[in-house]
């Protein structure tokens, strides 16, 4: 659980975004977003996959508009 304390002269303002930047670097909501529901390891599987293919697809692109940039 994230937690900050108040330090003397500190506004409400303050406080609140250097909460929001704890819980941020310790990747609270994402997880807590991904727990939300159930799903199968193969469902899991599947989602990493399209990850990686996406991942790929990208990496391609970059690499073909660079070597046309060259040309």
């Amino acid at each position: 659980m994230a937690s900050v304390m108040l330090r003397p002269g500190e506004s409400q303002d303050q406080l609140l975004k250097r909460f929001r930047k704890t819980v941020a670097k310790a990747r609270i909501l994402s997880t807590v977003r991904r727990k939300r529901w159930f799903t199968s390891k193969s469902e899991l599987r599947r989602i990493k996959h399209q990850k990686a293919v996406r991942r790929e697809r990208r990496r391609r692109h970059k690499l073909e508009s660079r070597r046309d940039r060259r040309r």
